[in-house]
């Protein structure tokens, strides 16, 4: 019989593990990231041609933020990917 520590300690344990992340990606992972990534210069370089074409500044001013928007979103996921690529962790496996 487990005294009442053990157990909290053990549910405790249970939790941390299931809020981690698994340390590799697979190759579903990895197409997704692509794709995303992809979607996301695509809508940057939109965003920066009809803000540059646009006449109006209001309109102007909005575009530019969905752009900034996009572009941030962007360089998180590309840092994500050079620090997992960089510690290693970024190996894809056949799943």
């Amino acid at each position: 019989m487990q005294m009442p520590s053990q157990q909290g300690q053990m549910q405790q344990n249970t939790q941390t593990m299931q809020q981690l992340p698994p340390n590799i990606l697979t190759a579903k992972d990895l197409s997704f990231l692509k794709d995303q990534m992809s979607w996301l210069l695509g809508a940057v370089k939109k965003c920066h041609h009809y803000a540059q074409a646009c006449q109006d500044a209001q309109v102007r001013q909005i575009i530019e933020q969905v752009c900034a928007t996009h572009q941030r979103q962007y360089d998180a996921l590309l840092k994500h990917c050079n620090q997992q690529g960089q510690t290693g962790n970024a190996q894809p496996t056949m799943q």
